[in-house]
C-alpha cells in the first residue's frame, strides 16, 4: 500500500510509516496521536497519512490495522506478541474477562463433541497398569504435568515428571516396556518432547500423549492420544480444555483400580493431620 501511494507521501508520512513498519503491533494499538507523537511529527500527520493511503481518516486506518493483525496471527501461533495482541483486539472495550470467558466456554463445548468416554478410559487404563509413569511438558503445558504428576502421586502411583530433572539421562535408563510416558504438548512439538518419544519407542514405553492439533505432527503416532481444541486462531487458548481431560482421567482412573487411589488419598490425608505443625504440608 506504501509503495503504490510513494510518490504522494511527505517526509513526515516517511516518518510514521517508519514507526508503523518497526512494531506493526503496537501501531495497531495506538491511536493517531499516539503513532504521531512516537514519530515526532503533528498529530495531524497521520490524519493526512491515512487518507493518502485511501482511507478517510485515522480510525479506520487503525481498523485496517487491526484487522490485518488477527488475519497474521490466525497463521502465526509461534508468535506470542501476535497471540496476546490478537486476543485484546478481538475483545471489545470493558469486555476482556466476558471475551475470555466466551472463549473458554466455546472450547469447553467443543471438548464435549470432540473426546468421548473411551479416550478417557484408555488412559486411564494405560496408568492403572504402568510399573511407573513419567510425565513431562514444556511451556504451558510443563504446570499441567506438574498437576497430574502430583494428583498421581497423591493416588498412589509411582510418577515422576521429568521437567527440570538433573539426572534425566539415568531416569530415562531405567525406563522400560512396563511404563507409561505421558507427554502433554501444545502448539509445535519442540525437540525435548520428540526426544522423548524416540526414547519411549525404543523402550517399548507406551506414550500417552495429550495435545492440540500440533500432536499430530508427533511421529511415530503414540499408543493412545487425546487431541483437543484449546480455542481457534486469535482466542484466548485455554489451559482449562486439557487440565478439565486429564481431570477426567485421574478421576476414571480411580473408579477403574479397584480403590487404590481412594485408599491412598486417604492414608494421604491421615498421614498430613499426623504431621508436626512445623513441617510443610
Amino acid at each position: 500500500m506504501v509503495a503504490d501511494h510513494a510518490e504522494r507521501l511527505t517526509d513526515a508520512d516517511a516518518r510514521i510509516v517508519d514507526v508503523l513498519m518497526q512494531d506493526p503491533m503496537r501501531a495497531a494499538m495506538e491511536s493517531g496521536k499516539e503513532v504521531a507523537e512516537r514519530a515526532g511529527v503533528h498529530p495531524a500527520s497521520a490524519v493526512r497519512l491515512a487518507r493518502r493511503l485511501g482511507f478517510d481518516g485515522y480510525p479506520e486506518f487503525r481498523a485496517f490495522l487491526q484487522a490485518s493483525l488477527i488475519d497474521s496471527a490466525d497463521g502465526d501461533f509461534d508468535s506470542g506478541a501476535a497471540r496476546v495482541a490478537a486476543r485484546l483486539l478481538r475483545a471489545p472495550t470493558g469486555g476482556l474477562l466476558s471475551s475470555i470467558l466466551d472463549s473458554e466456554i466455546a472450547a469447553l463445548q467443543q471438548l464435549r463433541h470432540t473426546v468421548g468416554d473411551d479416550d478417557i478410559r484408555g488412559f486411564s487404563e494405560s496408568l492403572r497398569d504402568a510399573r511407573r509413569i513419567f510425565v513431562y511438558g514444556l511451556g504451558h503445558a510443563a504446570s499441567l504435568s506438574a498437576l497430574i504428576t502430583l494428583r498421581l502421586r497423591r493416588s498412589g502411583y509411582d510418577a515422576l515428571d521429568l521437567a527440570g530433572m538433573p539426572d534425566l539421562a539415568e531416569t530415562l535408563n531405567r525406563m522400560s516396556a512396563d511404563d507409561v510416558l505421558w507427554l502433554t504438548s501444545f502448539r509445535e512439538p519442540r525437540p525435548p518432547v520428540l526426544a522423548l518419544r524416540e526414547v519411549a519407542a525404543a523402550r517399548g514405553t507406551d506414550l500417552l500423549l495429550l495435545s492440540d492439533a500440533s500432536g499430530l505432527r508427533i511421529k511415530p503416532a503414540p499408543q493412545r492420544r487425546i487431541i483437543v481444541s484449546r480455542g481457534g486462531a486469535g482466542h484466548s487458548q485455554s489451559l482449562l480444555v486439557p487440565m478439565t481431560v486429564a481431570n477426567a482421567v485421574i478421576l476414571d482412573l480411580a473408579a477403574i483400580d479397584n480403590g487404590r487411589s481412594v485408599q491412598a488419598l486417604r492414608e494421604f490425608r491421615n498421614f498430613r493431620a499426623r504431621l508436626a505443625p512445623a513441617v510443610p504440608r
